[in-house]
């Protein structure tokens, strides 16, 4: 997914197509662990856009779970080199918790 990283400070402006980059984030990442793509250098670039979305989003409140796994993800990819991939266990998980963030985000807008 290409998404626009530009930054717009409270991003009141571009709600909309924030909301549209974050659902869109989601899917291809669970997309791709589904597809058996378990490197970081698969995931991780879209995940941190994925945070860095949800992150300027004045809506979102700051303490949202989801944010917080999503970060939780991206500490995780930090600590693998390139080729590194996740093992079974990781990928399960990961799925669950991105679908579970994505389900909540979604609530989240009412």
């Amino acid at each position: 997914a290409v998404v626009s990283t530009q930054s717009t400070g409270d991003n009141q402006g571009n709600i909309s197509k924030s909301i549209a980059d974050v659902i869109s984030l989601y899917i291809t990442l669970c997309d791709k662990l589904q597809m058996d793509m378990r490197a970081k250098d698969e995931l991780y670039t879209d995940l941190k856009c994925l945070a860095d979305v949800l992150d300027r989003m004045s809506n979102i409140p700051s303490d949202f779970d989801g944010k917080k796994k999503v970060y939780f993800w991206v500490g995780e990819l930090d600590k693998l080199s390139a080729a590194d991939t996740l093992d079974e266990e990781q990928v399960r998980q990961m799925v669950f918790d991105l679908e579970s963030s994505r389900e909540a985000f979604v609530r989240t807008l009412g």
